[in-house]
């Protein structure tokens, strides 16, 4: 057993079962996701459109892909005939376009809508009022080839746990409130290499987990 596949099955025993587990390659070459498929893992997810596009066109076809990074209007089209899920959708005019692009490949794509949790200026997201505004919103009935599983969110990348566990806790309360109204809402995918026993424990359905899989990435 190598280092990812030991990785991968500590992290497998760690987590609850009703908790879905995102193998988070992104940079990583072909051969180090082949491995965690071997070993039986089958969503990965992405942050660059075209990276995962390559990966798709060169993996097996039972493969869930998971886009988790910002997304551009532009950038859509090229993962439209695929993508199972796209974490980060952060605006109306993103759900427009996505439900646009799945119509020419006759797809439903799912979607999360991410959520500001962190204090920096930098993470993306919307703010309660905007996700319910849209949830109730007429043209969101209009867009059929979309389907909103549930809230996304990126804590503060800090090593305040207090801080972390709190975020998580927001975003948590939100989902829960929500969910009666909106039943549709199955899917709350917070929780990360660093935070991800916490998120478990705020109540994440789903974990975004790289770097503890796959060792730390190489950016050059």
């Amino acid at each position: 057993m190598n280092d990812i596949e030991r990785n991968l099955h500590n992290i497998q025993t760690s987590i609850p079962k009703e908790v879905t587990l995102v193998a988070v390659s992104k940079t990583k070459p072909i051969s180090d996701l082949m491995t965690a498929y071997k070993a039986g893992q089958r969503i990965f997810g992405e942050n660059k459109i075209q990276e995962m596009a390559e990966k798709w066109e060169n993996m097996p076809k039972d493969i869930n892909w998971h886009m988790i990074g910002h997304v551009q209007t532009n950038k859509v089209k090229y993962m439209a005939p695929f993508v199972n899920l796209i974490h980060a959708v952060d605006s109306y005019k993103l759900l427009k376009e996505i439900d646009k692009q799945a119509k020419k490949h006759n797809r439903v794509i799912d979607c999360l809508l991410q959520v500001k949790i962190a204090e920096e200026e930098s993470k993306f997201g919307l703010y309660t009022e905007d996700i319910i505004n849209l949830l109730d919103s007429e043209e969101l009935k209009n867009l059929t080839n979309i389907s909103i599983k549930g809230l996304m969110g990126m804590a503060t990348f800090t090593n305040n746990q207090q801080q972390i566990k709190a975020e998580f806790e927001k975003i948590a309360v939100l989902f829960r409130t929500l969910k009666p109204k909106y039943p549709y809402l199955e899917t709350l995918s917070i929780g990360m290499s660093g935070d991800y026993k916490t998120a478990i424990d705020c109540g994440s359905t789903m974990v975004r987990i790289g770097s503890s899989i796959f060792g730390a990435r190489n950016y050059g």
